[in-house]
């Protein structure tokens, strides 16, 4: 396992969260002073959502904990790091707009992965990642600067790296990717992923810079000196490569990895869905967030939020399934699928100190996912800089 990926995953994931986000925040614009459950939503707005969560992604206390040589996060602890980072402007999101944001980033992430035609090219997927980024924040040159005193670390970081480290960090980010196979409307439409949630690699195209085209088997003497070639046929058609850099001929079209690939308005092609295989409960249950938040809280294992900043702060749908939900919870034809049940919500004093004993005889539940103790310590020290930020 690569010790120098989580740096590379928080910016690329962090980036393709920012595309989404900014696109949302961008439709969002087109509300109407009528519909009062959304209000009006101004350029200004977008843009100062936008600086407060790229000021805190890139500040530098931040950078100087994620840039250690640590290893990767599982899903969960990353989940919970991006959700903390979003929440670090006035934005809000539910728990299920997190979820079907995550696994989209997720799979756009696997897919640029999957197109690099050697590792090293991970780089320049975060270099893209970072260039838009600093397009978000180009009227505030103190976020710009923390963008590009980042890419410079990443640069002074990585490029001293060998062919053999890259390769061992492609293979973490791999394996790291490897049971993520949710389906994505905009890569299903263009035929980049198959109907079980996996993608259609081609066999054809440029070959890495610095390589040769296969189908060519040269054999060399003792003296290093080539004796013999053999030809054999190859099921691609591959070409040499054109210049040095991460691109991709699909189709008709030429993809250059880490694009913002929502730049076009495609509210409807964004949404993920779980592959056939995967036997989930799709019916929300209504009363699972504020029992489990009844539970921390009896715990002692979640503070209060600030009551003013709370006031600020802003829900925002960003699938369609968020409006799903609103539907369930306001009443109607929902309501008759689920039994209802009061819970008495009282703060008790001593079953709080109870339970807080009971539960500190036992592992935490992110020690227990990831076996992992180091992994999980380093992930709340980030969430609690990112909270002082």
């Amino acid at each position: 396992m690569s010790m120098r990926t989580l740096p590379l995953v928080f910016i690329n994931l962090g980036g393709e969260m920012l595309y989404i986000l900014d696109q949302r925040l961008k439709a969002r614009q087109h509300t109407t002073e009528d519909d009062s459950d959304k209000g009006v939503w101004s350029e200004n707005d977008r843009k100062r959502v936008m600086t407060d969560i790229i000021g805190t992604m890139f500040s530098k206390p931040f950078m100087d904990e994620l840039l250690k040589p640590q290893q990767l996060y599982s899903h969960r602890t990353m989940k919970t790091v991006l959700t903390r980072l979003a929440h670090a402007s006035v934005v809000r999101l539910n728990l299920a707009s997190m979820d079907r944001l995550y696994e989209l980033i997720i799979m756009a992430f696997k897919y640029q992965v999957f197109l690099c035609p050697r590792p090293k090219d991970l780089l320049l997927i975060s270099y893209n990642h970072m260039d838009t980024i600093r397009a978000f924040v180009a009227d505030t040159p103190a976020v710009g600067n923390q963008v590009d005193e980042t890419q410079r670390r990443i640069i002074d970081v990585y490029s001293s790296l060998s062919e053999g480290e890259f390769q061992l960090l492609r293979q973490t980010l791999l394996i790291f990717f490897q049971d993520m196979h949710v389906r994505v409307s905009l890569f299903l439409k263009s035929h980049a992923q198959n109907p079980n949630g996996r993608f259609a690699m081609a066999t054809s195209g440029p070959v890495p810079h610095g390589t040769d085209v296969p189908g060519l088997i040269r054999t060399f003497d003792s003296k290093g000196r080539e004796v013999r070639r053999r030809v054999f046929p190859t099921e691609g058609h591959y070409t040499s490569p054109i210049r040095e850099g991460c691109f991709d001929l699909h189709g008709d079209r030429v993809i250059r990895l880490g694009l913002n690939m929502y730049s076009v308005n495609h509210l409807e092609e964004t949404q993920t869905s779980k592959t056939p295989s995967a036997k989930t409960d799709d019916a929300p249950n209504l009363m699972a967030k504020e029992e489990l938040n009844l539970l921390a809280r009896l715990m002692g294992s979640m503070a209060a939020e600030n009551t003013a900043k709370a006031e600020r702060s802003f829900r925002i749908n960003l699938f369609t399934t968020d409006e799903d939900e609103e539907a369930g919870t306001s009443g109607g034809a929902q309501q008759s699928l689920y039994e209802v049940i009061n819970i008495q919500a009282m703060q008790d004093e001593q079953a709080a100190t109870e339970l807080a004993q009971i539960a500190g005889q036992f592992p935490s539940e992110e020690d227990t996912d990831t076996g992992n103790p180091s992994s999980s310590s380093k992930g709340d020290d980030l969430l609690a800089m990112m909270d002082d930020l």
